[in-house]
Order: C-alpha cells, then sequence, then structure tokens
C-alpha cells in the first residue's frame, strides 16, 4: 500500500500543533507588540452592590506614561448597545442594561467603572490608585434562594424583581405517575459556582487600519465570528472592516465563549486614540470579571415502581444568573432541561427553571454547559432511588435504560436522541472497573473495621453536542449553533488548503482536519494546511463550543473535500477520454474500470484545474469547494464513568484510587486526540466534585480571589485514567461522529460524589454537597453520628 492510499481516519496521527506550543514558539494575544501601542487597565468596583456618584480621572491623568483615561459617562456616544445577550429564552423575559463600564451603578464586585491609558500596562495599572470614586453602597443579594424572598433586596431595582425569567415544559402526565407511585424519592442538590480558570487569561489587541479604515482585533477567544459580528453592532463598525484573529488560546472551557467589555471597550480606545491598544487580564481580574460557570439549585424527584422501574421525573431549578446576563447566560440552564432524563425510560416528564439575579459576577457557559449539571442530578437521584429501595446503584440504572437503537428516537424529555445503546457501554464500565470486586472488597473492609473507607460510585450520562439545527436556534433565539463552513482547495502544488469556521483552542483541529481531508483526496496529512481563527481567512462560521467541532465543522470539511473529488472526478474523466462513470478514484488515483494503467493523480488534476486549459466544456478552473453543514439534529454522545474512591473518616480527606470511563462519540477520528479531551474533562469534573468553589461572604465579597484560596486538581490529586469507547455511529451526517470535548466533565462529577457518598454509607452519610472537602465531609460523618 502506497502512503497516500493510507487510511489516516482512526489512527493518531502526532498532533502537529504541539510542536510549536512545547517548544515555546506559540503565538498569544501577549505576544503580539504593535509600533506606538499602548495599554490600558480597568478600575473595577470593589462593592458588589453600589450607587456610582462621581467618578474623577483627573489625577490620575497626571501619572507618568498615562495618555487618557475615561468613565463611563465618556463612551455615551461610542456604544449603540451595551454587551447583549443572544439566548433571550423567554418573551417576557428580564434583561438589565450591561454598559461596557459601570455609569451610575456597579452590580457585582469586578464591575468596571473607568479606564486608564499608559504607555506601559504597569504604568496603566498604577495610575488606577488615583481615580477617585464616590460610592453610595447599597445592599447586596448573593443567595439564590434568598434572592426570591419577599423583601429580599433588589440586584436591579428598575426591574422591580430579582426574577429573570420562568421556563417550563411538561411531557405526560406527570402528577398521575406520581400518584400511582409505588415509591416517591426526592433530592436537592447544589451546583456551586466555578471559575473556569483557563491557562491563560482573557486579552485584546486592536490595530487600526490607516489604509482602509478598518480595525484587526486580536483576542483569546472560542468565537472570533461572534466577536465581529456583536462588536460590529456594539461600536457601530461595519463588520467588513473588522478583522477578528484570535491566535493560539490557552483554554477557554466555555467562558471565553462570550464577547466581553474589555473587547469593546479595546475597539473604542483604538477609535478614539487612533492607536493600537492592548488589555492583558489579570489572574485576580480573571476571578472576578471573566464569566463564572455553574451556579445552580437543583430539586429532582422521581416516581418509582417497588422493583425499581422509574414512572415520572420532575425537576425544578434555581439558577443564578449573577449580575447581568453575557451571551448565553439565561439559556445555559435551559439547555439542560432535554438531558434530566439522561440513559433512562420512562412515561411522564416535567422541567421547570427560574433565572436569579444576584450580585455577583455574571454565570455563562463552562465545559458541559447545562448537560454536566443535568446528569449530576439524574445520578444522584438514581442513587438516592437505589437506596430507598435498598437495591444495587449498577442494578437500579440497567433496569431503566432506553433499549438499543440505532435510527432516532423521541426520549422522555420529547426531544430526538439519535442513536444509543447505553446497555453495552454500562456493562463494559462495570467490567472493566471490577465493580463487583470492589463491592466484595468493600465488604470485607468494612467488616474489618477499616478507618479507609472505600466506595464506587457511576456516573452515566448523554450530552445534545453538535448544538442545532439552523431552523430549531432560529425558533428558540439561539445565537449559537447552526450551520458551520469549510472551504477545501487542491493547490497548483497538489498541496491542500483546508479552511474552517470552527476555531480550535486545544481540540486539535489543525490535525484532525487534516486527517479528514486527506482521507477524501487522498493525499498524506502533512499536506493538508488548515486555516482557522481569522475572519478574514474564514469570514463565515460558527466557531468552537458545544461539542460541535467534529460533528459539524468536521463534516463540513469532509463534504468539501467530497465536492472536489466529484469536481476531479469530471476532469479526470475528460483527461483520460473516458466517461465519468467509468471513473474509480483509490489512493488518490483516478483510472479507468478495467484499465487501471490508464489514471492520472488527483495532484495532476490540480495542476490542470489551475492551468484553465485541458478542463471540460463550461467547467471553472481551479479545484476548490465550499461546504455549509447545517445538521439535521444534535448528536448524542454518551458514557459511563466509574469511579473508586478512599476516603479517611477521621479527617475527611477523598482520594480518587481509581476511574474509569467508557465513552460513545461513535467512529473517532484521532484517539490521542480523544483521550487527551476525556483527560481534561475528567479532571475538571474531579475538581468541581471535590476542590473547586467560587465562594463569597454575605456582602458579596469573593473569598477565593487568588489561586492560593481557590483550588484545583494538579497531577498529585489524580489517579490514572482507563479509558476504552464504544462505538455507535449518529445516523445524523456522513462520518457518523458524535463530538467528545465535554463528555469527561459530564460523566465524571456524579460519578465522584456517588462514590464518597458509598464509601460513607454504611456510616449513616446519604448526602454531601460539592465540593467534598475534608471539612465537609469530616462534619458529615460527624453528623451521622451524632443524629443530626
Amino acid at each position: 500500500m502506497t502512503e497516500t492510499a493510507r487510511g489516516y481516519i482512526g489512527t493518531s496521527v502526532p498532533r502537529r500543533e504541539d510542536a510549536a506550543l512545547l517548544t515555546g514558539r506559540g503565538t498569544w494575544t501577549d505576544d503580539i507588540r504593535l509600533a506606538g501601542m499602548l495599554h490600558f487597565a480597568v478600575l473595577r468596583s470593589p462593592h458588589a452592590h453600589a450607587k456610582v456618584r462621581s467618578v474623577d480621572v483627573s489625577a490620575a491623568l497626571l501619572q507618568p506614561g498615562v495618555v487618557a483615561a475615561f468613565s463611563g459617562t465618556d463612551f455615551t456616544d461610542d456604544f449603540a448597545i451595551g454587551i447583549p445577550c443572544g439566548w433571550p429564552v423567554t418573551e417576557d423575559i428580564r434583561i438589565p442594561d450591561h454598559p461596557p463600564l459601570a455609569i451610575s451603578e456597579v452590580n457585582h464586585v469586578g464591575d468596571g467603572v473607568a479606564v486608564v491609558v499608559a504607555s506601559d500596562r504597569y504604568m496603566a495599572k498604577d495610575a488606577l490608585e488615583f481615580i477617585e470614586v464616590e460610592y453610595e453602597p447599597l445592599p447586596a443579594v448573593v443567595d439564590l434562594e434568598s434572592a426570591m424572598e419577599e423583601g429580599s433586596p433588589l440586584v436591579h431595582e428598575s426591574l422591580g424583581t430579582n426574577h429573570c425569567y420562568t421556563w417550563p415544559l411538561a411531557v405526560g402526565d406527570v402528577d398521575e405517575v406520581f400518584r400511582e407511585a409505588d415509591v416517591v424519592v426526592e433530592g436537592r442538590y447544589v451546583q456551586q459556582r466555578l471559575i473556569p480558570s483557563a491557562i491563560e487569561p482573557r486579552g485584546v489587541v486592536v490595530n487600526p487600519d490607516p489604509v482602509n479604515g478598518g480595525f484587526t482585533v486580536y483576542t483569546s477567544t472560542q468565537v472570533p465570528h461572534f466577536v465581529r459580528d456583536i462588536l460590529a453592532v456594539m461600536c457601530g463598525v461595519p463588520d467588513s472592516k473588522l478583522r477578528i484573529v484570535a491566535p493560539d488560546v490557552g483554554g477557554g472551557f466555555g467562558s471565553k465563549l462570550n464577547v466581553y467589555a474589555e473587547e469593546a471597550l479595546a475597539l473604542a480606545l483604538a477609535r478614539k486614540l487612533d492607536a493600537p491598544v492592548k488589555w492583558i487580564e489579570e489572574r485576580s481580574e480573571n476571578h472576578v470579571a471573566t464569566t463564572h460557570g455553574r451556579g445552580q439549585v437543583q430539586r429532582i424527584s422521581v416516581a418509582a415502581t417497588g422493583e425499581g422501574r422509574i414512572l415520572g421525573m420532575k425537576v425544578e431549578l434555581l439558577a443564578d444568573m449573577g449580575a447581568y446576563l453575557q451571551l448565553l447566560t439565561p439559556g445555559i440552564a435551559v439547555f439542560g432541561a432535554f438531558t434530566y432524563c439522561g440513559l433512562y425510560d420512562f412515561g411522564a416528564y416535567s422541567f421547570e427553571c427560574r433565572g436569579v439575579f444576584t450580585n455577583l459576577t455574571p454565570t455563562d457557559a463552562y465545559r458541559g454547559a447545562g448537560r454536566s449539571e443535568a446528569a449530576y442530578a439524574h445520578e444522584r437521584i438514581m442513587d438516592d432511588l437505589a437506596r430507598a429501595l435498598e437495591m444495587d446503584p449498577a442494578e437500579v440504572r440497567l433496569k431503566n435504560l432506553i433499549e438499543p437503537f440505532t435510527e432516532p428516537r423521541v426520549v422522555p424529555s420529547g426531544v430526538m436522541y439519535d442513536s444509543g445503546d447505553y446497555e453495552k457501554t454500562m456493562r463494559k464500565a462495570l467490567e472493566l472497573s471490577d465493580y463487583h470486586g470492589v463491592r466484595e472488597e468493600q465488604r470485607r473492609r468494612r467488616e474489618a473495621g477499616d478507618k479507609i473507607a472505600l466506595g464506587i460510585g457511576i456516573g452515566n450520562f448523554t450530552e445534545s453536542g453538535g448544538l442545532s439545527p439552523s431552523k430549531v436556534a432560529a425558533g428558540v433565539r439561539l445565537q449559537s449553533g447552526g450551520w458551520e463552513a469549510s472551504t477545501v482547495r487542491m493547490l497548483p502544488s497538489g498541496k491542500v488548503e483546508v479552511v474552517t469556521g470552527t476555531s480550535p483552542h486545544g481540540q486539535g483541529h489543525e490535525t484532525a482536519w487534516a486527517q479528514i481531508a486527506a482521507d477524501a483526496l487522498g493525499v498524506s496529512p502533512d499536506d493538508v494546511e488548515v486555516l482557522h481563527s481569522d475572519t478574514l481567512v474564514a469570514p463565515f462560521g460558527r466557531d468552537t463550543y458545544g461539542s460541535r467541532s467534529l460533528p459539524v465543522g468536521g463534516v463540513a470539511v469532509h463534504l468539501a473535500a467530497g465536492k472536489v473529488i466529484d469536481k476531479a472526478k469530471k476532469i479526470a474523466a475528460h483527461m483520460l477520454e473516458a466517461a465519468e462513470g467509468d471513473i474509480e478514484f483509490a489512493g488518490g488515483r483516478f483510472s479507468v474500470a478495467g484499465s487501471p494503467e490508464q489514471g492520472v493523480t488527483i495532484q495532476e488534476i490540480a495542476g490542470e484545474a489551475f492551468l484553465g486549459v485541458n478542463l471540460p466544456e463550461g467547467m471553472e478552473p481551479n479545484l476548490t469547494a465550499d461546504s455549509h453543514f447545517d445538521p439535521p439534529n444534535f448528536t448524542w454522545p454518551f458514557g459511563t464513568h466509574v469511579c473508586v474512591v478512599e476516603v479517611d473518616t477521621e479527617t475527611g480527606k477523598v482520594a480518587v484510587r481509581d476511574f474509569f470511563a467508557v465513552d460513545d462519540c461513535g467512529p473517532i477520528v484521532n484517539p490521542q486526540i480523544v483521550d487527551g479531551q476525556l483527560h481534561g474533562g475528567i479532571a475538571q469534573g474531579i475538581g468541581q466534585a471535590l476542590y473547586e468553589e467560587a465562594v463569597y461572604d454575605g456582602e458579596g465579597n469573593p473569598l477565593t480571589a487568588t489561586w492560593m484560596d481557590y483550588m484545583f486538581p494538579g497531577a498529585p490529586e489524580l489517579p490514572n485514567f482507563t479509558l476504552e469507547q464504544t462505538v455507535t455511529p449518529s445516523p445524523t451526517n456522513p462520518m457518523g461522529v458524535k463530538g467528545i470535548g465535554e463528555s469527561g466533565a459530564i460523566g465524571s462529577s456524579p460519578a465522584v460524589i456517588n462514590a464518597v457518598i458509598d464509601a460513607l454509607s454504611h456510616l449513616g452519610v446519604t448526602h454531601l454537597d460539592m465540593p467534598a472537602s475534608p471539612m465537609k465531609v469530616w462534619e458529615a460523618i460527624r453528623d451521622a453520628e451524632t443524629g443530626r
């Protein structure tokens, strides 16, 4: 077999992105240095809630290196609108004004009130101390449930309430099945706030173009196309005059799926000062000014028979919006509405989410957004149901799994899943983890009075990946997802350029997309260049989030490459003087059926197409094709995660001994990339379960303002992960792929918490909220011992 005849899809082709990143040759936003570039810093509110009576920047203007200083009132004519909310989930949703700099009121610690522009970032930062702001402190509300009580302080007095919206869903007669049930189990679970903590904080550089009057914006973002479109509206700059470039991006996890105040300010300042302007976020700013994740109080109940068959489910959520609505803030909790039923089959389902304003940093997408919260709730309630029926948690789950299916089917939440074989995946995970062997070890250790308690927990899940078809997105006014674009072109040299509208920030698109194109065209991935993350190069795109890159963007590459082959086949038939139906293509070569010696390579065809001389009548020159793929449905990756923990019952310390994951994302393009995505996601899920939480005092002051106070797991806190996959192709796209970027973060946290509770169940502990810190675990043990 020749080198070009190899099949690259399904193999661990080394990531081509890594060499530059590992040797310090990556280009991050902070690496961009332009002649005459100025730097700005943002003065942020120390109050969670206060009136802004006055802002005096005059003293700051006198400081060394300072070029300009502005308050919010100085930008009145620069912004047509404030920071927009892109997903208003109901017609009567309350959306507060959100100017890039506060004008009359601050609503969370970190709310920007003024900027200083200087020749050096440190001079700009130092000059902030000389800005005088007169605040009139107001009462703050930080607790979700308290915010909904009569007489609670109002985050936005003009709205008259802290209630943002209510979004309901009902399928079947829920009240009837609950009345008929043998057992009803209720749970109240808390999804604590998380700080995304990407290794690279946010940053933006704006460079005015003296020739065409436009601007180039370099920004650490997941969504360069969204940034272009929204800044155009906010700042009144035609989108044709805005070029957005996402250089190397050091992680996003959803926190960079947004358009932020600092990006709008940078553009406005570059226009005001007619000079390049740069802002780089500090880590302390990141903790209060970049969106947080999660933030929910979940009440979930299931009705079941005495044998453990689920009849119905009710879900009621309070979702923390924070002080403002960022791009997708109100939609995150609603996005999970369709997956609270998980992998399980039953007859009736109801869901209600109420969005709530608090005087805290706004929430928005965080890895697994909406679906991670849903999986946590349904897996916690499955364990609670098993305890109520005195059954094994695995047995209860197996009783309720949806039967295998290969074509779309309606599930209890009323949506269509694409395909699944949940029992196969779960049984494989149970076997991989030696579930029954761990149960036997647990029994022996308990009988021996071991102070180190052993527990095992399961996290089953599915997720709505790929996001929705454009028509569905438009119907719910979702400003993300939908179609994706790609262009594939063969150059005269025979090399290949792939242009994609997705914008990677660690997912390995340059490698995987090259594999897809190479397989389709019969060339080597080394001959494929993947271009992305620049709206001048890729003017059409919907970017990267929601496990959509491969099942939408990768499929668009596949389809565009197919169009190139179709055109090349016509040219080959013309060159070989044969009927098109007699032309065969394999290994990068076209030949005549029955006469394999009569052939021509795709590179030779590319050269002919470029010259435009020997082409079929009416055919345009060059071998290039565009494709826009609009998915007919979400894709639904799924899996089973199993966690084994040891808990020191005298100190409360939890150690994750083993972690097993069996995931199904359909056919795999690059196994190594899949494993890497799972490693990162599982680590984040373990972080939420055991370590991470954004903590505030009663006045809205952050108590986890630095990495000294906000803990996330490192290598010493993590075990080796044992990973396997099953393959259930999706019928929604010609590649059958589903996506994997968020799966690790969805299945892991419920598996960990269920394992911790399982370890302590013989002591009477039946509930813990995340994170299961040593103090929290120790207190739960002591409360159980004293009967509290």
